[in-house]
């Protein structure tokens, strides 16, 4: 029906007949001239109609926005002073022969120009409308651009693009599973997969050596702007490897892609362990665009006449740090204030400040109501973070765990705020993770997954598990875990002793990790792999604020789709085919349940 998209047509083509499909992004009558703009996916041209093509002119006439249209016409320039050059078919326009409606179409439910005054939820209940704005198609184009290039680089790595199941059982992998259940094993369950964490091992058990896929992978977790409940990963997995094999192959993988999709050459690729990162930014995924670190500073507090620091810094697992911000001096009271409540949502009880207004004066030259109590450490406290005349310095006393989240989000958010950034794009390996991390009860969890290799020996592990390393890698860009893998326990010696270390016991470990417990008595090879939020590497480089913006058909913040009303009830024939009930709470002055 089409010979050309809108957006193909140039000056070149001046005098060629072409036939274009699309919607009328706006239409103008200029005295007795009709003027169309047809939008497709790659752009919108200018199509004028006039009267001494009646046909064509009435079926213009009647034509309204988003209306769906085949014009046929005859290519030509803009008369001088009607160019648009910051238009790509600027230059030209279509001289139409032929208008035909398709398809007439109801008022839309806000103008696509003008979606920025249109609450998100009323694009996401009319998805199919806010996906027509260029700016949507721009993004699911790089989307599509980006899973092209990393198919084409797996590809000639030598890696077999194989799916793995969507139906499977529920494994413990750190969130919530969404749960499936069966009609033909009455009150037994399907989940959908988190992660093909377990199958791409069984792939390298079977000697597929190189295994990727874009996976599509489900947890039922709380949401934010990078998460939602279905997801999808850049999936990949080698065999006879090390660490350094999957950073190396991985890091360049996506130096290809910045390069084959933006035209970016990354910087290079630093290596910090996970220690480090906690220590001098609060978190295992630094932003280092950003020029502010934290500073230890509990054996200077340790004697001080305030409990708030002193407190901390006496404790085993507590910690004061202080965060030296260049120029923060000019902060307000308000502004402090703000930053205060900011803190407060990650458990800190407040924050504590001080102003280097003159530095010469000692204490009299600082601004502060803490400063009473610094007496005899002021000099060194100033000399360690290194503070200036118009700095701000700022504190978090608390555990180490609290201070860290908080003053590692206050971090960003000065970054963000104060226009900190000192470069475009800043990647970054974290390595050397701990193995385990204890709960508020005591009990160790496995930091990644447990399936993942630590770096000392089974003996070690045992005697010394709160103080063991893992083989874990995770590549950061720009403050976001871009992907994270690690290589994978291997023995089924060692993978007992992981469970062992995590409470997991012989019959538990059966019921639920059998088949891969299984399938490492059977000649398993060294492996290890990697895996890449697509849709986060999509929202950055994009310039996109949340993941819901490079996804076609995203769920809200509740993990709901307006578009589809889901999720939804279901008819009471389709439960009784999966033997469920429903108990329904009871109405309001009700009788009880039902």
């Amino acid at each position: 029906m089409r010979s050309h998209y809108c957006g193909q047509l140039n000056e070149t083509q001046v005098d060629q007949e072409v036939a274009l499909c699309g919607w009328v992004h706006r239409r103008r009558d200029h005295g007795g001239v009709i003027f169309l703009d047809l939008r497709d996916r790659d752009g919108i041209a200018q199509v004028v109609v006039d009267p001494d093509t009646p046909e064509a002119f009435a079926n213009a006439d009647r034509a309204r926005n988003e209306f769906v249209l085949r014009i046929r016409g005859r290519i030509r320039l803009r008369p001088d002073g009607t160019q648009n050059p910051n238009m790509p078919t600027g230059m030209i326009e279509v001289l139409a022969s032929d208008v035909e409606v398709l398809n007439t179409a109801a008022t839309p439910p806000f103008q696509l120009d003008e979606h920025g005054k249109v609450g998100e939820e009323t694009r996401l209940k009319h998805r199919y409308i806010d996906l027509r704005r260029p700016e949507m198609i721009d993004k699911l184009r790089l989307r599509s651009r980006i899973t092209h290039s990393v198919r084409a680089y797996l590809e000639g790595q030598g890696f077999l693009d194989i799916e793995t199941p969507i139906l499977t059982r529920a494994t413990p992998e750190g969130a919530r599973d969404y749960l499936v259940p069966s009609r033909t094993h009455p009150g037994e369950f399907f989940a959908l997969p988190q992660s093909p964490q377990l199958f791409k091992q069984l792939l390298m058990v079977s000697g597929f050596d190189r295994y990727y896929q874009i996976a599509k992978c489900f947890r039922d977790e709380d949401l934010r702007a990078d998460r939602q409940p279905e997801f999808t990963q850049i999936d990949l997995e080698a065999s006879f490897v090390e660490e350094s094999d999957i950073m190396s192959l991985t890091e360049d993988m996506i130096r290809q892609l910045f390069q084959d999709v933006l035209d970016v050459s990354l910087p290079a690729f630093p290596k910090m362990p996970y220690s480090e990162a906690m220590n001098r930014y609060g978190s295992d995924k630094p932003d280092l665009r950003i020029p502010l670190e934290l500073v230890d500073v509990n054996d200077l507090m340790r004697d001080v006449d305030f409990k708030v620091f002193s407190g901390p810094a006496k404790s085993d697992d507590g910690r004061v740090a202080a965060l030296k911000v260049t120029g923060g001096a000019k902060l307000s009271r308000k502004e402090i204030d703000a930053y205060t409540d900011f803190v407060n949502i990650y458990g800190a009880k407040g924050l504590a400040w001080i102003k280097v207004n003159e530095r010469a004066k000692g204490i009299e030259g600082l601004q502060s109501p803490i400063v009473k109590f610094m007496d005899g450490i002021i000099e060194p406290l100033l000399d360690r973070v290194g503070a200036e005349d118009g700095d701000i310095i700022l504190f978090g006393a608390d555990k180490a765990r609290t201070v860290n989240e908080a003053l590692g989000a206050l971090r960003v958010k000065l970054g963000e705020d104060l226009n900190l950034y000192t470069q475009e794009w800043s990647p970054l390996w974290v390595v050397d993770f701990p193995m385990f991390e204890a709960d508020d009860a005591g009990r160790l969890a496995a930091l990644h997954h447990p399936f993942t290799a630590p770096s000392c020996s089974p003996e070690a592990l045992k005697a010394e598990p709160a103080n063991a390393l893992s083989r874990a890698y995770d590549m950061v860009l720009n403050g976001t875990e871009l992907g994270g893998g690690s290589i994978r326990i291997h023995d089924q010696a060692m993978q007992r002793t992981v469970f062992d270390v995590l409470g997991i016991g012989d019959d538990e470990a059966e019921e639920k990790f059998g088949f891969l417990l299984d399938a490492l008595r059977f000649g398993a090879p060294p492996h290890g792999g990697l895996a890449f939020g697509l849709d986060r590497l999509v929202m950055l480089m994009s310039g996109a604020k949340t993941i819901r913006e490079v996804i076609a058909f995203p769920k809200t913040q509740s993990a709901a789709c307006l578009m589809t009303d889901a999720p939804g009830e279901v008819s009471a024939e389709q439960l009784k085919e999966l033997n469920i009930r429903l108990r329904q709470k009871a109405q309001q002055g009700g009788d009880g349940e039902t």
